[in-house]
C-alpha cells in the first residue's frame, strides 16, 4: 500500500502541545463547522486495551483479536460501500500514524479490490495524550489524579493530566483537522478521537460520551448530528 511519508509523532508532541494551548479555537467556532460524511473506525484491540492500561501516545501494535477486528472492518466496509453505491476511490483515507491505527488502516483497506488514493498520515488524529498516566491500569489510578471509565461525569472533559491533554484540547487539534478536509473520508483513529466527534459532529452531550466505550469492530457513519453503528451482522 503506498503511503504519504509523515513525521515521527513523539517528534511533535512539543510542537502540538504548545500550540493547543495558544491557538485553541472558541467553542462556538467548533461546534459550527460543516464537516463532511467519514466513515470512522477504531484501531483494533491492542494488548493494553485487553488489560484496561491507559494507552495514549504509546505505541502499543495490535494483538490478535485486534488484527482480525481490523480486517473484518475492511470487509465490513466494503460490503458496505457496496451496498450504498459508494466509491472508495472518491473518498479521502486519513489515519493517525501511530502503529496500531497504521496496520488497522492496511487491513481495512485488504477488504477492496480497487487501487485506493493514498492514505494521508496526520499527527492531530492521534490518541489523546495522558501524560504520566500512560501504562497505569485503570483500577491502579490514585484518586486524586484520575478517574477510570465508567465512572466520569462531565467535568472531565476538561481533566489534563501532568504532562497530557483534556478532551478540549483534542477539540482544537480535530477542528485544525477538518480544515484539510475536502470531502467524504474514511479516517482510522482512537477511541479519544472518536468520543470528541460524537461532540463535535454529532452534538452528542457529553456526559453521553465521557464514559462511552468505543466500539473496534464497528464502524461508525458521522453525518451533521449524526453518528450511526454499523457492525459486520447489519450486512
Amino acid at each position: 500500500m503506498a503511503a504519504l511519508s509523515a513525521p515521527d509523532p513523539m517528534c511533535h508532541k512539543r510542537a502540538i502541545d504548545s500550540s493547543l494551548r495558544t491557538r485553541r479555537p472558541a467553542r462556538d467556532d467548533m461546534t459550527a463547522l460543516v464537516w463532511p460524511e467519514i466513515y470512522f473506525i477504531r484501531h483494533g484491540e491492542t494488548p493494553w486495551n485487553a488489560e484496561r492500561r491507559y494507552q495514549g501516545r504509546r505505541d502499543i501494535p495490535l494483538n490478535e483479536k485486534g488484527k482480525g477486528q481490523a480486517s473484518l472492518n475492511g470487509k465490513t466496509l466494503a460490503r458496505l460501500f457496496a451496498s450504498r453505491g459508494l466509491d472508495p476511490t472518491q473518498f479521502e483515507w486519513h489515519a493517525s500514524p501511530l502503529g496500531r491505527t497504521r496496520e488497522t488502516m492496511e487491513r481495512v483497506r485488504m477488504g477492496f479490490t480497487q487501487h485506493l488514493p493514498e492514505v494521508k498520515f496526520d499527527v492531530r488524529l492521534m490518541e489523546i495524550s495522558f501524560g504520566v498516566l500512560e501504562g497505569s491500569l485503570h483500577e491502579e489510578l490514585p484518586a486524586n489524579m484520575a478517574v477510570a471509565p465508567g465512572q466520569r461525569d462531565e467535568t472531565y472533559w476538561d481533566f489534563r493530566p501532568e504532562n497530557g491533554e483534556n478532551y478540549r484540547d483534542v477539540e482544537a487539534r480535530l477542528t485544525e483537522f477538518a480544515g484539510v478536509l475536502n470531502g467524504p473520508s474514511v479516517v482510522v483513529a482512537h477511541g479519544g478521537i472518536a468520543r470528541t466527534l460524537r461532540v463535535l459532529i454529532e452534538r452528542a452531550p457529553i456526559l453521553d460520551v465521557i464514559n462511552w466505550p468505543p466500539p473496534q469492530d464497528t464502524i461508525m457513519h458521522f453525518t451533521p448530528g449524526k453518528m450511526e453503528l454499523i457492525r459486520a451482522s447489519d450486512l
